[in-house]
């Protein structure tokens, strides 16, 4: 079975909000989730303290797939929006 990999991030997200989106991503089957280190030397205490999200699924499970997409855009809606970030292995 194929996984898809995503790394996102949104910049304004704070620690504890990224800490929240993962352990709810977890919470879906097949999915696992883990919050990035922040890469930038220098603080900000506007900008996110985390380098963002990374997130797998099954590419075949499509429940698992929405269930991510509503979890994504529920936090979207209240903190700004998600981008992509660079893959990384």
């Amino acid at each position: 079975m194929t996984e898809e990999h995503h790394w996102i991030t949104c910049t304004t997200l704070p620690l504890a909000i990224y800490r929240e989106v993962a352990t709810h991503l977890r919470q879906v089957p097949g999915v696992e989730a883990e919050v990035l280190p922040q890469t930038s030397s220098q603080f900000d205490y506007l900008q996110s303290q985390a380098g963002g999200l990374r997130y797998s699924l099954s590419a075949a499970d499509d429940n698992a797939r929405q269930r991510v997409s509503q979890i994504l855009q529920y936090y979207g809606d209240r903190f700004g929006p998600w981008q992509p970030l660079p893959q990384s292995s």
